[in-house]
């Protein structure tokens, strides 16, 4: 039996988890219980992170990847390759364990499209919201987080709006963007997966922000 979009997201904001695992205890508890391998204290971390995930799904993965799957559907899928391998995993803070998470992400982006582009399943379209089952209070909020129109619009036209944006940038300033933004990962950090330096980081990052913003908001010409 298929899933409804609504249904989907559901289950992927949760990662198939059930809602009492948390968020009632302080951060704290849940910090100090994953240190110690505590699974159902990963767990709540981990659904702590869903929106920035399934922001980061529906931004990176492209065109490709997203008219065969929903970000909805990958969502659920790197959630439960990362609890399935918990087994050695050692917690030693929140930006290792971002970084730990935003990797297999990636890397699931990575195996899926190389499986489409073997398949030779070449399909090129914008993915309608409602087709992926997407929370778009949440993500219109995420985007906002990062560069809001001038213009007031609907979360529908927002969410368009910024997707449309962004998918015109490099494939560089779309990276730093994506790991300072969502993946929450530092300048030194992001440094060390693009091979530049801390400042060239930072740099670039000012510059990615600053062509999202024009874009968004293109000069009226007279």
């Amino acid at each position: 039996m298929s899933q409804t979009p609504a249904r989907r997201w559901r289950e992927a904001r949760t990662c198939g988890l059930p809602y009492a695992l948390g968020m009632d205890d302080p951060s704290r508890q849940w910090v100090d219980r994953a240190s110690r391998g505590d699974t159902e204290a990963i767990e709540a971390l981990l659904r702590e992170n869903l929106p920035r995930l399934h922001a980061y799904f529906r931004l990176r993965s492209g065109a490709l990847v997203l008219a065969h799957e929903s970000s909805a559907d990958l969502v659920q899928s790197v959630c439960r390759e990362v609890l399935q391998g918990l087994s050695g995993f050692e917690y030693r803070g929140p930006a290792q364990f971002r970084a730990w998470l935003f990797t297999a992400a990636a890397r699931k982006i990575a195996d899926r499209y190389e499986y489409y582009m073997a398949q030779k399943r070449a399909a090129h379209r914008e993915v309608p919201l409602d087709e992926h089952g997407g929370d778009a209070h949440a993500l219109a909020e995420l985007y906002a987080s990062v560069a809001t129109p001038s213009r007031a619009l609907s979360e529908r036209e927002d969410l368009a709006r910024f997707e449309r944006a962004f998918s015109q940038l490099t494939d560089e300033k779309r990276e730093v963007i994506l790991l300072a933004r969502f993946a929450g990962l530092t300048s030194a950090e992001i440094g060390e997966r693009m091979g530049k330096t801390d400042m060239a980081v930072r740099a670039m990052l000012r510059r990615a922000l600053a062509e999202l913003a024009v874009r968004l908001d293109p000069p009226v010409s007279r």
